[in-house]
């Protein structure tokens, strides 16, 4: 295609649009510009091959997107919609944008503009911008009946994400879920991270509460042994998955050949990218998960354990060994993934928010997703729809 061309009158600069190749856009995610940015690994050109059901879209907007002149970048996932030539578009947790520039319409208006002419209809995107920050301590010591996260005065605002917000409000853009129209989102809006540029293993060990402290010297002193798997293991992973689903009482209904597909995909981008971490115990494997690294952030995806010998304590021998490979990686963030939004010990959610606690981490609310129709009486009559059929799904 040819590149969409913007004016950016306030600067003098013009801003272009255009489908760039993976090797492009992978090369401006290595590029300093581009780790500024700070990319999560659904914003990778690999996560379009894990999509089963998905066309994607590979756009870069600067000065000269082809010639690798970039300024930011964008996986789209299309899904068409059943009996129509219109999709959905969805950027998981992207684009990957410079969210502080004032004048984000010199790349947001020509995004929009290649969505449609690609035949969107409507479009949800991921603002990276954190909103909210709770640290460990103020959590656990503010607990109680009912409680939620909003009932916890923040440690930190961030005054980046208030003004995003506020910009995509007056652009027309709906957070999803706050009006309780369509469902909400897609990925996780508050996650939990523990912070580790500038600190030492010992400064992270001593950022574990007596709990874990004492959980992982527990495996240590029982023989839990720690390894790096394979793709061979990933069946033995599934299986513990469907263990811990049905003990814990959720369904991520995805299936074994998802994660076969997303270790393929992502160790061919780059090897090591995903990593399976096993713990053994007298020969068996007690617990498995899943670890990802894209830049400088490493992510806990998916854990999975059995439903004997826990008091040997497999998770937590598997969390700190993954903590200090993270940070002999270089890693700034440790990022651990969704938490639920209560803080009432009596509730069975909290369980998961009180594990991740005990890393002395943080809770981070993102912007959460956002979306709007892509202009026309038609379109805005079908996300209409759209919006009603995700309410009754």
């Amino acid at each position: 295609m040819s590149a969409l061309l913007v004016t950016d009158a306030g600067r003098g600069q013009d801003t272009r649009l255009a489908v760039i190749t993976a090797v492009t856009y992978r090369a401006f995610l290595n590029s300093p510009a581009g780790s500024a940015l700070g990319a999560g690994f659904l914003q990778y050109p690999s996560w379009a091959r894990v999509k089963e059901g998905w066309r994607a879209q590979l756009l870069g907007w600067g000065p000269d997107p082809q010639a690798g002149r970039l300024s930011g970048v964008a996986l789209a996932l299309l899904r068409q919609l059943p009996g129509t030539r219109k999709y959905f578009a969805y950027l998981p947790e992207g684009p990957v944008a410079d969210w502080a520039d004032p004048d984000i319409d010199g790349w947001l208006t020509p995004l929009l503009h290649q969505l449609r002419a690609a035949g969107a209809f409507a479009v949800r995107i991921g603002p990276s911008p954190a909103y909210r920050r709770w640290n460990a301590a103020r959590l656990k010591s503010l607990t109680g009946p009912g409680r939620h996260l909003t009932d916890v005065l923040a440690c930190e605002v961030d005054p980046l994400g208030t003004a995003v917000a506020e910009r995509l409000r007056a652009r027309g853009w709906r957070r999803c879920g706050d009006d309780g129209a369509g469902d909400g989102d897609a990925q996780p809006r508050h996650v939990f991270q523990v912070p580790l540029a500038r600190r030492t293993p010992d400064e992270l060990w001593a950022g574990l509460n007596q709990e874990w402290r004492r959980n992982v010297r527990r495996a240590q002193k029982s023989g839990v042994e720690v390894v790096v798997g394979s793709a061979a293991e990933l069946p033995e992973f599934y299986r513990l998955l469907r263990i811990t689903e049905e003990r814990d009482g959720f369904r991520l209904g995805r299936s074994l050949a998802y994660y076969q597909r997303q270790y393929e995909a992502l160790n061919a981008e780059e090897p090591g990218r995903m990593k399976l971490y096993l713990a053994r115990h007298q020969g068996e494997v007690l617990a498995a998960h899943t670890m990802i690294t894209a830049g400088r952030r490493v992510w806990y995806q998916t854990g999975a354990s059995a439903d004997h010998r826990r008091e040997v304590r497999p998770s937590n021998a598997l969390q700190w060994r993954m903590l200090l490979d993270a940070h002999a990686l270089g890693a700034d963030v440790y990022d651990m993934r969704g938490v639920p939004s209560t803080v009432d010990p009596a509730e069975r959610a909290y369980g998961l928010l009180r594990w991740k606690l005990g890393t002395g981490g943080q809770v981070v609310e993102t912007l959460g997703e956002w979306e709007r129709p892509l202009g026309g009486t038609a379109n805005h009559t079908l996300y209409r729809a759209f919006q009603t059929y995700l309410a009754r799904r």
